[in-house]
């Protein structure tokens, strides 16, 4: 068994997408997922070949017999070492592949004094976080569609489309929330996700990117502007599309109350796994870039 860094290659990418998908579609409960969009597809083959880019020595596969059979990707920010995704296939696992591509990557986070995960419902994933070290904070999810009678009330907090000049505004407030920006991860995501909200007042800031159903990042300086983000978003939610906010720590009661009083249904859903830091807040992770 051999690790390489990941190269930023369609065959490469094309790996990754392909372990991830064994690998978690064979935990327990997986096998309700829906398949992935063409946008999401190629949203995730983008991620991978960013972050090979972007963090050449935190992003590992691992060959064995001259076939792909696990990767780990991962990236710093201004000492913040985050994990954004890693897989073992079912049939490689139990060698201790995982432990070594776990070890290359975290590797690349030395010296960081903080680490992020969004973390599966895996325990064998979340036995190693925790010997790693890192605090193992249960999330939830919110699921279904939104019930658009609770939207009536827009709230007076204006929200509007955000682009690439508000990028200062946006690392200030990942600053402020998770002690680093996301820095090269809102170009990536400006330009793979459907839309990117702002809210800019005297009294805070905050944004929101959505793509598709789904709510993917809501950083925000209150609950209250926070608030207001969410329902925004989920307020622009295609008609009978379904919806998922997920990576909801116990601190982010906000959010479980507006998907709440908006019809959508909770549920438990694996862990954010932190060493450092404590759960920001109000804050949801965007799961791959955290």
């Amino acid at each position: 068994m051999i690790l390489r860094q990941v190269r930023d290659t369609p065959a490469d990418a094309a790996a990754v997408r392909e372990i991830a998908n064994a690998a978690f579609r064979a935990l327990p409960g997986a096998g309700d997922l829906p398949p992935q969009s063409p946008a999401e597809i190629t949203a995730h083959l983008a991620r991978t070949r960013h972050l090979a880019v972007t963090d050449p020595e935190g992003c590992w596969l691992a060959e064995e017999g001259g076939r792909t059979v696990g990767f780990a990707l991962s990236m710093r920010r201004e000492g913040l070492w985050m994990l954004s995704l890693f897989a073992v296939l079912p049939q490689a696992q139990g060698k201790g592949i995982g432990r070594l591509l776990l070890e290359r990557a975290a590797a690349h986070g030395r010296g960081c004094l903080r680490g992020m995960i969004c973390a599966s419902p895996d325990p064998g994933a979340a036995r190693r976080y925790r010997l790693a070290g890192f605090t193992l904070h249960p999330t939830m999810k919110l699921s279904g569609r939104v019930d658009r009678a609770g939207l009536l009330d827009a709230g007076d907090i204006p929200v509007h489309p955000g682009n690439a000049t508000h990028k200062h505004l946006l690392d200030s407030v990942d600053r402020r929330l998770r002690g680093a920006a996301h820095g090269p991860e809102h170009d990536f995501m400006l330009a793979h996700y459907d839309e990117l909200l702002i809210a800019d007042t005297l009294a805070g800031s905050g944004y929101c990117y959505r793509v598709g159903g789904a709510v993917k990042l809501v950083a925000a300086t209150s609950k209250r502007l926070a608030v207001r983000l969410l329902r925004e978003a989920l307020a622009r939610v295609p008609d009978g599309t379904d919806t998922r906010v997920e990576h909801l720590t116990a601190e982010q009661e906000w959010a479980v109350d507006v998907g709440l009083e908006l019809g959508l249904t909770l549920e438990s859903s694996g862990y954010l796994a932190l060493r450092g830091m404590k759960p920001p807040a109000p804050y949801l992770p965007s799961g791959g870039f955290l």
